[in-house]
């Protein structure tokens, strides 16, 4: 994970010194250096921009799908790719101290500070063999010394009380508490990975259900992780598939997500799009271009306004919009508003089922997202999540998990990103999500494999029924043994004649074993409660 972490990093960077651009490694990058970044190229380190326009693609460490749009005075973190436009920028951040270093050191931290979940077994052993050995030698001294002499016991005392010593050893001998919790756990593990579940460990597992918050993250984890044409409206004479083809048109030479979602949006309603004669890109504003003759104009407000277009009458929509949290892209058609497009982020189909059934299963639910707070508010809505936490740092993810620990919370962390990798580890059960990154699947200590939120409810229904059956397992192996020492000791003698040979004891021992193991093993016919009610749909 942390491998993967240090591979974003840049290997050089081009600075300006005398008047010239030079290549040096980014080891030799000194604070208030001045350098460039070509369009595609990865920025060097954490900086300011001074000069130059251009969209940033930060989605490896902040989660967020969207290009932002800097400008001088915006901030830039290393390791991001600038997208269309070149950039001076002035290095304010190097070394350990730049964004993703600190993120790589946070992995590092909570990695090794995360304590080993202890077995309940290992409790119970570490008090019951002293206890048992105890016994056995007690019941040998009794026999011996007092019980084969006062009850007129013909037989030889030292083999009398040898064979009771051993009855006691052998029907207390903690084999089946030893398979009580590895049996369990590797039929869970398994029936998990039938599910689509990968559980890394038997910790893992473990500890899935004793959870009591689950935390999300937004972009990839809840939502698709790209933007999607959620609303074409048109104004005027012009009908949708009018807007949605001159604009696709016009977008079809653009490399920004919120273009290339238009012409996905066009191409999967199956629409022919026109030849584009002339194209331009308006950076941090949007695209012009000449379509069938017609001068088109696709993007923001701030391009309305630079090319004096009256936005008038299309101003109620393009608000309401925004107030839904989705990115308004206008169309003019020779400087005449022609309709909006609405591009968001939409949620997965799997997140509203699992948010509410992880509500009733008694959990406590939080959003975390590095995005504005409206979009913030209109995703949790839709899903259905009362408390969420906006505008959050990569760092800071991890302290949030760490906050939600200290007040004594079991917390599962869920994303996708390199930006949640921190917060994966410091969390009790950090869950990835198959489709997202490696350093997330590996620092994650269950995958889900489909990319399905159910699968997190599945994970944490299959880890409570997991420890259903080792407590049983736990039952029956202590119940055998802790019914036969009184016996095997032999208590019953004195008044029934009763003593158990060591031969039945063993039987009895092994019988422990068979029903733990046979226990454990009907839980292959578990089918987690999310997935009967999915195969009932």
């Amino acid at each position: 994970a942390i491998r993967k972490l240090i591979g974003l990093q840049a290997r050089t960077a081009r600075v300006i010194r005398n008047g010239q651009e030079v290549e040096v490694p980014v080891e030799d990058l000194a604070i208030d250096d001045i350098f460039m970044v070509r369009p595609g190229e990865k920025i060097a380190t954490d900086g300011i921009v001074i000069e130059g326009v251009s969209a940033v693609d930060e989605s490896m460490l902040t989660g967020e799908s969207i290009p932002v749009e800097k400008a001088a005075g915006s901030t830039v973190i290393g390791g991001s790719i600038n997208k269309n436009g070149s950039l001076k920028v002035r290095a304010d951040r190097i070394g350990k101290d730049t964004a993703l270093s600190q993120i790589i050191r946070l992995v590092e931290e909570a990695q090794t500070s995360k304590a080993p979940i202890q077995r309940y077994a290992d409790t119970v052993s570490a008090w019951f063999v002293p206890a048992v050995i105890l016994i056995a030698l007690f019941s040998f001294a009794a026999w011996y010394f007092f019980l084969v002499g006062a009850l007129g016991i013909t037989e030889d005392r030292f083999l009398f009380s040898l064979s009771i010593f051993i009855a006691v050893l052998v029907i207390s001998c903690p084999c089946a508490l030893g398979l009580a919790t590895p049996t369990a756990i590797m039929v869970g593990s398994g029936k998990g990975a039938e599910n689509g579940i990968l559980i890394k460990s038997g910790g893992a597992l473990e500890a899935a259900g004793k959870i009591t918050t689950i935390i999300f993250d937004k972009t990839g984890t809840l939502t698709q992780g790209k933007p999607e044409v959620t609303d074409v409206l048109p104004y005027g004479n012009a009908a949708t598939e009018d807007v949605l083809i001159f604009a696709a048109s016009a977008e079809k030479g653009s490399e920004h997500p919120l273009g290339e979602a238009i012409v996905r949006r066009a191409m999967s309603d199956g629409l022919e799009l026109y030849e584009t004669e002339q194209f331009m890109a308006v950076p941090g504003k949007g695209v012009q271009a000449t379509i069938q003759g017609k001068e088109a104009l696709i993007g923001n407000r701030a391009l309305m306004d630079m090319e004096k277009v009256s936005t008038a009458a299309i101003e109620e929509g393009v608000r309401r919009l925004e107030e839904e949290g989705k990115t308004a892209m206008i169309l003019a058609l020779n400087r005449e508003a022609m309709g909006v497009i609405g591009v968001a982020d939409v949620l997965k189909p799997s997140s509203i089922d699992a948010v509410r059934e992880l509500g009733e299963m008694g959990m406590d639910i939080i959003m975390l997202t590095g995005d504005n707070q409206r979009t913030a508010r209109v995703i949790a809505n839709q899903a259905g999540i009362a408390n969420y936490i906006a505008e959050v740092l990569p760092e800071n993810k991890a302290r949030e998990v760490a906050k939600l620990q200290k007040e004594g919370h079991i917390v599962a962390m869920v994303g996708d990103g390199i930006n949640d990798a921190p917060a994966l580890a410091q969390a009790d059960v950090g869950i990835a999500i198959g489709s997202g990154t490696d350093v997330a699947m590996e620092t994650g200590d269950i995958v889900l494999i489909r990319s399905d939120l159910t699968d997190v409810v599945a994970a944490i229904q299959l880890s409570r029924k997991t420890m259903s059956k080792i407590r049983q397992n736990l039952f029956w192996a202590l119940g055998y043994n802790t019914a036969g020492i009184p016996i095997a000791a032999g208590v019953l003698y004195p008044t029934f004649g009763l003593l158990l040979n060591p031969i039945v004891a063993a039987g009895a021992m092994a019988f422990s074993s068979v029903s733990v193991v046979s226990n454990a093993a009907l839980l292959k016919r578990y089918v987690p409660e999310i997935k009967k009610k999915e195969a009932n749909k």
